[in-house]
């Protein structure tokens, strides 16, 4: 279950990781910060659960899930870039949360045992993995019976007119605001590709469903900029 675009995805994000954090608040006029906290509420999870965070990055998510469920949470965070675990790990040791460890790693070959945690997260970060129903197949296998998993991705909204200017702005002009900041000559014009290319809806939730899950659910957010979809193992009878 090879991830082709792997060692390209790897180099980009290590070299945007200094200036990550600014960008998404910048370019999402600060929704990114909105919608992780919309994500991690839709989780449950007992009080002493543990949590699996991929493509966890600079570990927003991450810490969002101790803020909002608890001390005795565990949170697990996993990436392949080790430019932005390190900061991960400045932001943890900041915020004191001894909770969160992290590992450098690929998703779709975590080195986990099956029924591991009760739930699994990944934020924007699916669309970069090639082989998601793969991926989509190992978060179930590592989800306790009754967990569930959650993906925020980007998107694009569907009413014409919203559309339209959304897309001028995520085409054009994102690509050249990131560009001055993250000094890097392509990774926000492979942003919007990567979103464009994303399953819709309906398609990403019939993938989830032929890894396994069930109850799956898509909550659009801000205007269909953002979807949350959340999907859940059975639990045993």
């Amino acid at each position: 279950m090879e991830n082709r675009e792997l060692p390209f995805v790897r180099e980009m994000f290590d070299s945007i990781a200094p200036r990550y954090d600014l960008l998404n608040r910048l370019l999402s006029l600060h929704q990114d910060v909105v919608w992780r906290k919309k994500m991690v509420s839709a989780m449950v999870i007992p009080e002493n659960g543990r949590v699996l965070d991929v493509a966890c990055g600079t570990g927003d998510v991450a810490m969002e899930i101790c803020r909002q469920k608890g001390p005795l949470v565990k949170v697990t965070g996993i990436d392949f870039s080790p430019g932005m675990l390190g900061l991960a790990q400045k932001k943890i040791r900041r915020q004191e949360a001894p909770a969160i460890s992290l590992l450098a790693g690929n998703a779709l070959a975590l080195p986990f045992g099956e029924q591991t945690f009760h739930a699994v997260t990944i934020a924007f970060g699916i669309r970069n993995i090639q082989n998601k129903a793969g991926a989509l197949k190992a978060f179930y296998q590592y989800l306790k019976p009754g967990g569930m998993v959650l993906v925020l991705e980007l998107a694009s909204p569907k009413q014409s007119c919203l559309r339209d200017a959304y897309m001028a702005y995520f085409q054009r002009v994102l690509p050249l605001v990131g560009r001055l900041f993250s000094k890097h000559s392509f990774a926000y014009s492979y942003l919007p590709d990567s979103v464009s290319r994303f399953p819709a809806p309906d398609v990403f939730m019939k993938i989830m469903a032929e890894a396994g899950f069930s109850r799956i659910t898509c909550h659009r957010l801000t205007l269909g900029i953002a979807n949350l979809f959340v999907g859940g193992r059975a639990a045993e009878k």
